[in-house]
């Protein structure tokens, strides 16, 4: 069941009925302005009464997992807890690609000088352009590097400030994970409506190294404020993955490089690993044309602007067909859905943009509600979730990757709405 439309969310939730949907699982605008969009800087991500209509649409116990950029997260957890919402959790997706986008003061300060800097280098990175940055944005291993100078501060006050910038490197975003409240208890709200409860098993993290509760817990163990099972007591080995964590990676080296390493390998492998697949953006887009590098950051092509990190600088060098700027890895979509809805059941996102959700409840074989205000991202979205639901995508060892037997090309637009399979 795929219900698609496009419209505004605050027009198109009203006109669906009370408690009627399982979850949400949606990534709002992050409100940060992403290259100059009005879109990112709406203020819809705060908006309360789009959060109380995503309230009333899921089953009491339903469960909302929602997207946030790291300096406007907290807004947007306070509009979706004063909605009603009750909040859970706050998961982190980390990753290795970040760009910083960071101003280097000692060349500010030279450059408001009118001072010339010296050059006495150079390294492989992206062109600086822009406000100083001396970061390395575009590596050589991306194969979009060019020779970049290294310059002296030319003024006193520049050597003071030499090494100083605005900001660090992005590598997370945080996810809200709140729960409509229950009606009495988690049993009881279980069994009426189906939800309320999350996945643990279905979400457990690789085949091994499991622990299940022991009891009695020895009366000799030194029970301390975190409990006994620090100490090893109370906890059992089972043959089963691991406790699904609120930490999810990419995977990449940069994230590995930051956990530790003992006798069983890296601590990485106590959290889920979703890693992208550079299929997944175009996979049900063959026909449809390939915008340039440049047109997809509003750049003229082969200029310096479409190597900047404020204009989505390594993200569409080659150019694509799906232009939405943030997609999510399919793997992540898809593990966060099992975790928050129950079989055969439906998943809202109101912020349906390039449909990676869609896809995600289309593999998992749940259904599918969404939303999104521009219509080429719809007509995008709706041949990825067909790509999904053909089979074009397919699951192997736990992973997607896609089926090059299956040549489905059919959008929704030219199938007939399963109308029957709508919840209202």
């Amino acid at each position: 069941m795929i219900d698609l439309r496009c419209g505004s969310n605050l027009d198109l939730l009203p006109t669906l009925p009370d408690c009627s949907l399982d979850a949400c699982v949606t990534d709002p605008p992050y409100e940060l302005g992403f290259m100059g969009k009005k879109w990112d800087a709406s203020g819809i991500a705060y908006n309360i009464d789009l959060w109380r209509e995503v309230l009333r649409v899921l089953k009491p116990g339903g469960h909302l997992v929602a997207f946030g950029g790291t300096r406007t997260y907290h807004r947007m957890a306070c509009a979706i807890e004063d909605a009603g919402f009750e909040i859970r959790d706050c998961l982190a997706w980390m990753y290795g690609s970040g760009f910083p986008k960071s101003l280097d003061v000692s060349k500010a300060i030279d450059k408001a000088a009118g001072a010339e800097r010296q050059v006495v280098g150079s390294y492989k990175g992206a062109s600086n352009i822009g406000k100083g940055s001396t970061n390395s944005y575009i590596t050589e291993r991306s194969g979009h590097a060019t020779d970049v100078s290294i310059t002296a501060p030319a003024t006193d006050a520049a050597k003071q400030w030499q090494g100083w910038g605005t900001a660090l490197k992005p590598a997370y975003e945080p996810a809200v994970l709140a729960r409509k409240p229950l009606t009495g208890t988690v049993a009881g709200n279980v069994l009426e409506w189906g939800t309320g409860a999350i996945n643990v098993d279905g979400c457990r993290v690789g085949t091994e190294g499991g622990t299940r509760k022991a009891s009695p817990i020895p009366e000799s163990a030194s029970v301390s404020a975190y409990g006994a099972g620090l100490n090893g007591g109370g906890v059992a080995p089972l043959d089963a993955g691991r406790w699904p964590a609120n930490v999810l990676h990419d995977g990449s080296d940069e994230v590995l490089a930051g956990f530790p390493d003992d006798a069983d390998g890296s601590a990485a492998r106590f959290f889920y690993t979703a890693k992208a697949s550079t299929w997944e953006r175009e996979i049900g887009l063959d026909d449809m044309p390939r915008r340039s590098g440049g047109e997809l950051v509003d750049r003229e092509d082969g200029s310096a602007g479409t190597q900047s990190p404020r204009a989505g600088a390594g993200r569409a060098s080659q150019g694509r067909a799906n232009v939405h700027p943030t997609v999510k890895p399919l793997d992540l979509m898809r593990w966060l859905v099992r975790l928050v809805t129950p079989q055969g059941g439906v998943v809202l996102d109101p912020f349906t943009g390039s449909g990676s959700t869609g896809m995600a409840a289309m593999l998992e074989g749940f259904g599918f509600v969404g939303f999104e205000l521009d219509p080429l991202h719809v007509e995008i979205a709706t041949r990825r979730i067909e790509a999904a639901r053909s089979r074009r995508v397919i699951v192997e060892g736990g992973k997607v990757k896609p089926d090059d037997t299956s040549a489905a090309q059919m959008s929704l637009f030219d199938a007939p709405a399963a109308q029957d399979d709508l919840p209202w």
